[in-house]
């Protein structure tokens, strides 16, 4: 559809093409149509300008004239033959005027005054010259017509080359967004133009992101691989602290909250880095999502509307709900309801607490690490949402996020591939 889309830029080369050839064929034309008017006119003038030079001789030596022209008193002057004597050049020798009724009345008319207050008058017919002027602005039409038919398509075949090149960079750029970095547009020819300049600095743009995007992971996974050592040294040491005490209970908790927020870091890093695989499995999924949330340990509504059979992960499913979970009452508000669908494409888990709802920032840009969001919703490290999301990405399935106008917030997974509940 593409070709046909009247704002593609090869149309607009084309309408600009059309506009030029039409610019240059009005100019060429009103050029010749007025030489080819004034050379009518000078023919007549020439024919008349004879014609009474004859007359005014005879007249002049025998007092009569040719049959072509008459002798005219001023009692019988016409408006015409008035106004054209008013407005001679007092230097000429005659006065020229057209009379032209469409479509078969194209006479010049020339007057000579001569003694006693006389005037010659002579005319000619002009039908010939006017018809071949016509003719003349039919076929430079013509002609620009048939030059636009021959044009047009050339003018859009000859940016196909250049479209084609738009079309690949495109592609390439939405593929970097979406993940590829190991995209490139290429060079795509020997031309070197614009569309050249620009392809070579997204090129380098993506090979910069890609090396900074990759120095970030290996960091990422260098810091929590070096964590991983000292902290179960410290889990080790904390757990030999004597029980009861309240110093020691502090130390085992915030070593517990460190060695989670080294292994979310380590899972942040495989995700990035691609390295992540689904082994899918047919599971129950209402079961699977129930003893989930059951083993969460809070206080959470499970509510599966009818039995689904389906083709996932269910490791991957567990730290979506998991997550999803942990976040609504983290940061949301009681009550926290978890729902299990059948949808036509698959199946369906809505996670929805009460509380504030969640932050404008990441319902427009999604889940950020290190990100707090909104002070209503309480403090964090924006892991879990990151995390659950790049899992759902493994799973090929669409988590999103919303708001509900009843209040609250709402995450909605959709996953594919679900099968039919097996008989009974």
């Amino acid at each position: 559809m593409a070709l046909f889309n009247p704002r593609a830029l090869r149309w607009k080369i084309a309408a600009l093409t059309t506009a030029a050839c039409c610019a240059v064929a009005a100019v060429i034309g009103v050029l010749v149509h007025q030489a080819m008017a004034e050379r009518s006119d000078h023919t007549g003038d020439e024919r008349l300008s004879s014609r009474l030079a004859a007359a005014e001789r005879e007249y002049t030596r025998t007092g009569s004239v040719p049959l072509d022209v008459e002798v005219l008193t001023p009692e019988r002057f016409d408006p015409p033959l008035a106004r054209a004597l008013a407005a001679k050049d007092p230097a000429a020798l005659y006065a020229t005027w057209n009379d032209r009724k469409p479509p078969n009345w194209y006479w010049m008319w020339a007057a000579m005054p001569v003694e006693g207050g006389r005037v010659l008058v002579a005319r000619t017919d002009m039908s010939s010259e006017v018809r071949g002027l016509q003719l003349l602005d039919r076929s430079i039409v013509k002609a620009v017509l048939a030059a636009l038919l021959v044009v047009v398509p050339l003018a859009a075949l000859a940016t196909e080359p250049m479209n084609r090149r738009l079309r690949r960079g495109s592609r390439t750029v939405r593929a970097i967004a979406d993940g590829d970095l190991d995209a490139r547009i290429g060079r795509g020819g020997r031309a070197r133009d614009e569309i050249t300049e620009m392809s070579a600095a997204v090129d380098e743009m993506a090979a910069a992101l890609q090396r900074k995007l990759e120095g970030e992971r290996r960091f990422t996974a260098d810091v929590a691989h070096e964590l991983r050592t000292p902290l179960m040294g410290l889990s080790t040491a904390a757990g030999l602290l004597p029980e009861g005490d309240e110093a020691a209970e502090l130390v085992r908790d915030r070593a517990r909250a460190l060695n989670g927020l080294v292994e979310d870091l380590l899972e942040i890093s495989r995700l990035d880095a691609g390295a992540e695989r689904a082994r899918t499995d047919a599971v129950p999924l209402d079961e699977l999502v129930t003893d989930i949330v059951r083993r969460t340990g809070t206080p959470t509504t499970v509510t599966a509307h009818a039995a689904t059979l389906l083709e996932t992960d269910p490791r991957r499913v567990e730290r979506i709900v998991v997550n999803l979970v942990t976040n609504a009452h983290r940061h949301g508000a009681a009550p926290v309801e978890v729902t299990v669908e059948t949808t036509a494409k698959g199946a369906r888990i809505l996670v929805r607490d009460h509380g504030p709802g969640y932050p404008a920032t990441l319902l427009t840009e999604g889940p950020q690490r290190f990100r707090t969001g909104s002070p209503e919703r309480g403090r964090g490290h924006g892991l879990g949402l990151t995390i659950a999301l790049g899992q759902a990405a493994v799973l090929g399935a669409t988590l999103t996020f919303a708001n509900p106008p009843a209040g609250g917030a709402l995450a909605t997974l959709d996953l594919p591939n679900a099968s039919a509940p097996p008989s009974p």
